[in-house]
């Protein structure tokens, strides 16, 4: 089978006896040789030693002095928030503690990229064997940004950054045609819609972000997003979930919501609430899902036994910026004794 997000940083990690992952020297070194961190030429005496002491010795204390001591401005508040980062990737029994623990501290004190790159690599590791392409770029939606399309009643999202980055002109795949908005002028992307007859095509193309979703009910991606789900949920706590797409919420009063976006919070918030909702803002709700858990009493006393009812949405934008940690956060998960 093909390794798959090999920029992930999976490979400098170690697995735990709970099957979690653990930082490692390696993994702490590939961030001080990010762009940010590392030095330049111009750098100063004290940039290249502090670089070069965190490389010989990752995990090494170091003092306020010794940030202070850069010149560059920009130089050391990249290191004030990195080593803070650092500090918590060390401090915490592996790097899904670290995940959950930077929101149920209610002060989330790290830079989205570093969220974004946690979830990337802790999808790696709970996804590791996985052979279902589809699956795999379904998953990306938990880390990377969206481009939603809709066109004649089809949904498709593409990878914003690929979007942005091809709408200027280049070189596109042959199947598929996007329109989008990008730079304040129309951009032609044409883009592979990868489907269960050409899910292969993702083996070579896993790092070129170049494929699109079809994400309608009833389409194998919204399957395939349904099963990432439902594998996120159980590594994270242990209870098991179905998740299964809707065409509509059928309950006018359901039981519990998450809002999978900060968009589809609101609109869902608002319908519970019996507010109304303007129709153009419900048109960006891209898809509606109804989790159930098999053990009823995973779930607080309260609602055991119903469904949640969870929605995707794009912003005013058309981007879809997924919030995997309100799967964490906001489950209606039994209090542990």
């Amino acid at each position: 089978m093909p390794d798959f997000w090999r920029n992930s940083g999976y490979h400098l990690l170690t697995r735990n006896s709970s099957g979690r992952v653990v930082v490692t020297d390696d993994f702490l070194r590939a961030y001080y040789l990010r762009p940010e961190i590392h030095p330049v030429e111009e750098s100063c005496d004290a940039e290249h030693r502090l670089h070069a002491a965190l490389m010989h010795d990752p995990r090494r204390a170091v003092p306020v002095a010794d940030v202070e001591a850069l010149r560059d401005a920009d130089a050391r508040d990249n290191y004030r928030i990195l080593l803070r980062f650092r500090d918590r990737l060390i401090g915490a029994e592996s790097l899904e503690a670290c995940y959950a623990g930077l929101f149920h501290a209610g002060n989330v004190d790290v830079p989205p990229l570093f969220i974004e790159q946690l979830a990337h690599v802790i999808l790696r590791n709970i996804l590791d064997g996985c052979e279902e392409p589809l699956r795999l770029r379904a998953a990306e939606l938990f880390f990377r940004e969206q481009k939603a399309s809709v066109k004649d009643g089809q949904i498709l999202l593409a990878d914003l950054e690929t979007v942005e980055m091809h709408a200027a002109g280049g070189v596109y795949g042959s199947l598929g045609k996007l329109i989008v908005e990008a730079q304040g002028s129309l951009g032609r992307v044409e883009l592979d819609v990868l489907d269960r007859d050409n899910a292969a095509l993702y083996w070579q193309r896993d790092s070129r972000h170049d494929t699109l979703l079809g994400f309608n009910h009833g389409r194998a991606a919204i399957d395939a997003y349904c099963r990432v789900i439902e594998a996120w949920v159980q590594h994270f706590t242990g209870a098991r979930v179905s998740v299964a797409s809707l065409a509509r919420i059928e309950e006018p009063r359901w039981a519990w919501h998450i809002g999978l976006d900060a968009e589809s919070s609101a609109i869902l918030n608002d319908l519970w609430n019996g507010v109304e909702v303007e129709h153009g803002r419900m048109l960006r709700v891209l898809a509606l899902f109804r989790m159930e858990f098999a053990n009823a009493a995973d779930m607080r006393a309260d609602i055991a036994g119903q469904a949640v009812v969870l929605a995707l949405s794009s912003n005013p934008a058309d981007v879809v910026r997924m919030k995997p940690q309100n799967l964490l956060v906001n489950l209606p998960l039994a209090r542990r004794s």
